[in-house]
């Protein structure tokens, strides 16, 4: 589908409310106050006024500025700075400071670093749990180009989620996600398995991008193959005109197929809808998870 002939309406499911209201305005003095950043913002995430009125954000460690240019992904890309050796300790004070029972930490991919800034990964799980202690702590990581070390150093600091997103269907990688590899993704993911088997692992799919039915269900079940335990499903809306154009709007009626399909699979949760992203009802999820329902 070319640039101009995208469907431009977006359908009334994928309309939100607007960023407001003083526990908005809180969240956001505090995250400048600590120079912090989130995927919330960078990414120009959907649901940002209802997460943020909750208290609740995804926070985007080493940097602003990834080494990748995806397009799909808001964030901006180019050469990023050096690594600021005090944000760990304040991402952990500003979840103290939300009282967060479940934080997610994501980052740029950050490829000029030797370890890809798993070693930053570590630090931030373990400050976490010293500050806030009983907050679970999810990690979205990078594939780390496929190497397994870093990992093993995310790993070995026990994050009570591992989360590596594979994005779109293998075909349409080197489209949306160039300097990305399908078998780096699902190494991430298998890998975290064998170094902790008791690991709970999460991936995550945007769909609208141009792939079928077919190819979503195929890598759903390359998921289950290497023991995913938690999927997430949501559409995909492009950031900017300079990105990739949206290909078709799913309705709601297609996202419960999915997540319908996921669970026959072995999932032991699916969140799929219009406007799931990654760390969409991280905290309930955990708190099932942990409680066997």
């Amino acid at each position: 589908m070319s640039p101009t002939s995208f469907p431009q309406r977006r359908p009334e499911w994928l309309r939100v409310p607007l960023r407001s209201g003083e526990e908005y305005r809180w969240l956001k003095r505090l995250m400048r106050s600590k120079q912090l950043h989130t995927v919330c913002e960078a990414a120009n995430c959907p649901n940002i006024g209802d997460c943020w009125a909750r208290r609740t954000a995804t926070f985007m460690i080493l940097g602003d500025v990834c080494t990748r240019a995806c397009r799909f992904c808001g964030v901006s890309s180019g050469r990023p700075g050096p690594l600021d050796p005090g944000e760990p300790r304040r991402v952990a004070e500003a979840v103290q400071a939300m009282g967060l029972r479940h934080a997610v930490i994501t980052s740029v991919t950050r490829d000029d670093l030797p370890d890809g800034g798993a070693a930053a990964f570590a630090a931030v799980i373990e400050q976490i749990r010293a500050l806030q202690p009983g907050c679970t702590v999810e990690v979205l990581v990078p594939d780390f180009q496929g190497q397994p070390e870093p990992l093993r150093l995310v790993m070995a600091a026990r994050p009570d989620i591992l989360n590596h997103n594979v994005e779109t269907v293998p075909r349409l990688f080197a489209q949306i996600q160039p300097r990305n590899r399908y078998d780096w993704s699902l190494a991430v993911l298998r890998r975290a398995k064998q170094s902790w088997p008791g690991a709970t692992t999460k991936s995550g799919l945007m769909v609208g991008l141009g792939e079928t039915t077919a190819e979503v269900l195929a890598v759903m079940k390359d998921l289950r193959a290497v023991e995913v335990d938690i999927l997430t499903v949501g559409q995909y809306l492009r950031p900017s005109r300079r990105h990739v154009p949206i290909d078709r709007y799913y309705t709601p009626d297609e996202f419960a197929a999915f997540r319908q399909q996921g669970q026959e699979m072995g999932f032991r949760w699916v969140e799929s809808g219009p406007l799931v992203r990654s760390s969409f009802h991280a905290e309930e999820q955990t708190q099932l998870l942990k409680s066997g329902s």
